[in-house]
């Protein structure tokens, strides 16, 4: 297995997937992990989670039910390397030896730390560093660790993530010109047609927003939710523009070619809202109907999603561990004898 095909990608767990995250990277990811030339290393963000989000159970459901949907959706775990960030020691080891060779200017220039200090700095607050844990400031440094511990060449990221790409460039390429060519350089995959879905207000369908539809919502909340996404005030029988609509972006994402094209001709012909919503929930339904039911049947067996990470967790380590002792020794932290 080569460098170049290791995958990696991280699920910060502070939230319950919805739509938006299931078409934007959780199918990429399923689709991916059938793929015998790709080594995926997919892992549940618990650390990660612990900057922003201080409600322990909170982090313990997320975790639950974002393994749950990943397993219900078909994630072959016999070729991808699934499990829990906390349970990779090496992990937390690396981002401190990451730590002491990161130059803190380095840090000053990441995007959250800077936008928190503009945040402090706009509300008229006279210490700019207000708030801002260093969990937040050394975020990048954290990411950096998981990245090179598996020496993932390529990492999915969105564009807000670009960054700490280049960061953990940056700090690979420092730790192997003092210690020795330990790191890969990863390289920031971006997808430019990874589709984007608006949520119940007609903006990015995101938990910020408060604006989003469950994956695995029961069918009743599901409707509930179809019937209160935003539109406008044109009546039935008045042709509608299909590609500013919130339903028929929902409806495209999940819909074939030839669907979504009878679709379009239903918009032009003026269709009408109830009717649309109406549609958009019978096909969202009949599309997850099965996955939902494989996912509530592991919510009431946690037992076997503990045993998939902890299975994830010993694959994983058979790649860290031998890292870890190289880059240990590396530093001067070896036997005194032998």
């Amino acid at each position: 297995m080569t460098a170049s095909t290791i995958v990696l990608t991280g699920i910060t767990t502070t939230g319950t997937p919805h739509l938006g995250n299931y078409v934007g990277a959780i199918r990429p990811a399923i689709e991916a992990s059938h793929d015998r030339n790709v080594l995926p290393f997919y892992f549940l963000a618990d650390y990660h989670a612990l900057i922003k989000c201080q409600e322990p159970e909170r982090v313990r459901q997320s975790t639950l039910e974002i393994a749950a949907t990943w397993l219900a959706l078909g994630l072959d775990t016999a070729n991808a390397v699934f499990y829990r960030q906390s349970d990779v020691p090496e992990i937390a080891e690396l981002a401190w030896l990451l730590n002491c060779v990161t130059a803190k200017g380095l840090m000053n220039r990441a995007h959250a730390y800077k936008a928190a200090v503009q945040a402090n700095e706009d509300s008229g607050e006279t210490d700019p560093d207000k708030g801002i844990t260093m969990g937040l400031f050394n975020y990048p440094v954290l990411m950096a660790a998981d990245i090179l511990l598996f020496r993932a060449r390529r990492v999915p990221v969105g564009k807000d993530q670009i960054q700490h790409i280049e960061m953990a460039r940056d700090i690979a390429g420092r730790f192997n010109h003092l210690y020795g060519e330990h790191f890969v350089l990863p390289e920031a995959v971006v997808s430019e047609d990874t589709a984007t879905l608006c949520g119940l207000d007609g903006r990015k369908m995101s938990k910020s927003y408060d604006n989003t539809i469950p994956l695995f919502a029961p069918e009743k909340t599901l409707r509930k939710l179809v019937m209160k996404i935003k539109t406008n005030s044109l009546q039935p029988g008045e042709p509608k523009d299909a590609e500013t609509c919130s339903l028929f972006g929902i409806y495209r994402a999940f819909a074939t070619r030839q669907e979504t094209e009878a679709l379009r001709a239903d918009y032009a012909a003026g269709i009408g809202w109830g009717d649309m919503k109406n549609r958009l929930f019978e096909y969202l339904n009949d599309h997850l109907a099965a996955p939902r039911e494989r996912y509530e049947a592991l919510l009431q067996a946690p037992e076997k999603i503990e045993a998939a990470l902890q299975d994830g967790a010993i694959r994983a380590r058979t790649h860290s561990v031998p890292l870890m002792q190289a880059v240990r020794a590396s530093v001067g932290i070896r036997p005194l004898a032998g």
